[in-house]
């Protein structure tokens, strides 16, 4: 895999990531409520959420994260808007 390449897959594990604690945070839930509902560790959903270190889940993981979120899959994939 090139380094734009690696780049570029780190980059869309951020965009997710930042989705996923958007979407929690506006649901009004705690990321151990979040693991709860996906049936996951509190650990797993803070190191996804965390801005440091590798991140790596599954096509499976987001979507139940999605469900759990009452959102939409793609919706995790969305770029931030700007604002002005």
């Amino acid at each position: 895999m090139s380094k734009k390449n690696k780049r570029e897959n780190k980059d869309i594990y951020e965009l997710v990531a930042a989705n996923i604690k958007k979407y929690r945070k506006e649901l009004g839930i705690t990321q151990a409520e979040l693991a709860e509902r996906v049936e996951l560790s509190h650990e797993f959903i803070r190191r996804i959420e965390s801005k440091k270190g590798k991140k790596n889940f599954s096509i499976e993981t987001i979507f139940q994260i999605a469900v759990a979120l009452n959102i939409d899959v793609k919706q995790l994939f969305d770029f931030p808007k700007d604002k002005n």
